[in-house]
This record gives C-alpha cells, sequence and structure tokens, in this order.
C-alpha cells in the first residue's frame, strides 16, 4: 500500500507539470503518463516486464506532442500517421539527448532492490502462515495433554507445570520449528542488508518523485534544439499533412483534486526509507523468534512462575526454582 501510495503520487507530480507548465499538450500526455506508472506498479509488485522497454515507450510517445506543440506549434494538428513516424524516430534523433537513459538506469537501480524487497517480505508471510498452522505427533500431544490436564485428575485445576517440565515437553514438540531460526535469522539479516543498500539512486522514493523534474528537462531541451530536430525529422517523415483541429488543455476540477491530483506537502518523517527503517527494527526483536518459541510460551502463558507451587509430571512442588549456572 505504501509503494502503491508513492506511485500514484509520482504520477501526479508528472501529470501537475504537464497542467501547469504544458497545457497545451496536458491531456494528450495523460495516457503515456498513467501507463508508465502502471508499469511501474506491475514490475514492482512481479511482472515480467522490462524498466527500459516502458521508459523507452513513454519517451517514445512523448516526442509527437513535444513536436506537434512546442516546436511545430499551431492551433492545428498533425495527422495520426505523421504523429507515428515522428514516434518512431524518436530513438535516432534523440531529442531529449541523454535524459532516456539516465531515466532507464534510475529506475533499474530503483526498482530492482524494491521489487526484490517486496518478494523477500511475501516470502517471509508465507513462512508465518506455514507455521502458523503446526501439526504436532501423536508422542508430543499425548505429552502436552499430560502436562496441561493430568493435575486435573487430581483436582488440582488451577495448578501450572513446572518452568523445567514445560521447556522439556514444548522444545520438543517444538523441535522442528526451532529448525528454522538460523535460516530466519539469516532472512532478517538479508533484509536489513538490502534495506540498507536502497538509498541514493537505490532509493526507488528519490526517483519516482523526481522524475517529473527529467521530464521537464527533457521537454526543454528539445525545445532548445528545436530548429535542428525539425529538419531532422523533415528529412525522416516530410513534412505534415496538418488538419485544422484545436488541442485540448487541461484544467483542474474537485473530483481530480479528491483523488489526489495535487501534490500535497509532504511529511519529512513519513518517507517510504523511515517506514522501512522502523519496519526493519521491529522485525529485529524476532530474529530468534523461532529457536526461543518454546521458550516464550512456557515464560508467558503456559508454565508456573518461579517459586510458585507447580506440576512436575507426577505431583505438586511447594516450590521450584530454575537454576541458573554462575
Amino acid at each position: 500500500e505504501t509503494l502503491e501510495t508513492l506511485i500514484r503520487q509520482a504520477e501526479n507530480y508528472t501529470s501537475i507539470l504537464f497542467c501547469n507548465t504544458y497545457r497545451n499538450m496536458a491531456l494528450e500526455a495523460t495516457a503515456s503518463v498513467q501507463e508508465l506508472f502502471t508499469d511501474v506498479g506491475l514490475y514492482l509488485f512481479g511482472a515480467d516486464i522490462n524498466p527500459d522497454e516502458f521508459v523507452n515507450r513513454f519517451f517514445d510517445s512523448l516526442f509527437p506532442l513535444v513536436y506537434n506543440h512546442l516546436i511545430n506549434p499551431g492551433v492545428t494538428d498533425s495527422s495520426l500517421e505523421y504523429s507515428e513516424c515522428i514516434r518512431m524516430a524518436r530513438r535516432d534523433v534523440r531529442p531529449f539527448g541523454n535524459i532516456p537513459k539516465r531515466v532507464m538506469g534510475q529506475m533499474g537501480r530503483s526498482l530492482l532492490p524494491s521489487r526484490t524487497f517486496l518478494q523477500a517480505l511475501n516470502l517471509g508471510i508465507e513462512v508465518i502462515n506455514t507455521t502458523d498452522h503446526l501439526h504436532f505427533s501423536k508422542e508430543c500431544s499425548k505429552a502436552l495433554l499430560r502436562m496441561q490436564y493430568c493435575p486435573h485428575c487430581q483436582g488440582l485445576i488451577l495448578s501450572k507445570p513446572c518452568m523445567g517440565y514445560c521447556l522439556n515437553v514444548v522444545r520438543g514438540c517444538l523441535a522442528h520449528t526451532a529448525e528454522l531460526n538460523p535460516h530466519w535469522h539469516a532472512y532478517i539479516r538479508s533484509l536489513e542488508e538490502l534495506s540498507d543498500a536502497m538509498h541514493g539512486t537505490y532509493d526507488i522514493e528519490h526517483v519516482l518523485l523526481n522524475f517529473h523534474v527529467l521530464v521537464n528537462d527533457a521537454v526543454m531541451q528539445a525545445h532548445l534544439d528545436g530548429q535542428k530536430l525539425s529538419e531532422q525529422v523533415s528529412k525522416i517523415c516530410g513534412r505534415p499533412i496538418r488538419t485544422a483541429t484545436q488541442s485540448p488543455r487541461c484544467s483542474f476540477d474537485g473530483s481530480k483534486e479528491k483523488h489526489g491530483m495535487k501534490i500535497s506537502p509532504r511529511n519529512d518523517e513519513e518517507t517510504l526509507a523511515n517506514g522501512r527503517k522502523e519496519f526493519i527494527n521491529s522485525l529485529r526483536l524476532y530474529r530468534t523468534f523461532y529457536g526461543g518459541l518454546a521458550d516464550e510460551l512456557c515464560v508467558n502463558e503456559l508454565a508456573a512462575a518461579d517459586g510458585l507451587p507447580c506440576w512436575n509430571g507426577e505431583d505438586i512442588v511447594k516450590r521450584y526454582f530454575m537454576c541458573s549456572s554462575m
């Protein structure tokens, strides 16, 4: 959900750039902007698509708009065939310089770690869900039954098992689960290392929320090189056949603002990096979760506290203390 919100915000930033700065082409650019950020989301959540390809598609579709509205402007519109020729020519004439290549580099470096991080989280969820429904052996079930309910036969309904007795039984029942502990510990350490590496050019938040800045730089560069680009396009596509049409303009209304079509102030404490850091810090508390699960159950739920009467498997012991090594 956090990533989906980030993607929507980055898309809004880009849409608002067109609406505020390039109003003549804003509505025509809407589909391309939406497609780009849809592809970003699909890639992050595991789809088999290539970031280089969807970045290239975006800049391919942007060039005809820039050419028709900024380089060769007017109240008329070129034909669809001519616009398609301009789109196909983009990679040859390079109207945006090295900016598409920069965007591809930034997207590639930042999206892959986040995609991997999400896949790792899903793996962790799968492990937790799998171990949430354990099937105990018959021997374990009998041992738990004796530990919990044999005192009841003697009318000792409120008694709890002694700590040592509880640990022996529950550790035996959870032996297979405890084997997960070194792998779980390594999993959390890997998440920590991956999270630590996701900064700078590898920080998806920085890359996506500044994408509109690079788009603006790309449009401005094409505008400045307009004369040269016009000559190059004329050689490749010929002169445009124009039809008299008015370009639709972008306009804000209340419904768009309700759907987040505005730039809202960002709280520095609510960044994706800070949220990820808090999550990792909380996860560290559970590094030894599977190895210490039996102890946790006995100490917090099943066994009697030190110094209290308890059931040792045969009888009630008046006072029981766990021995600690000096």
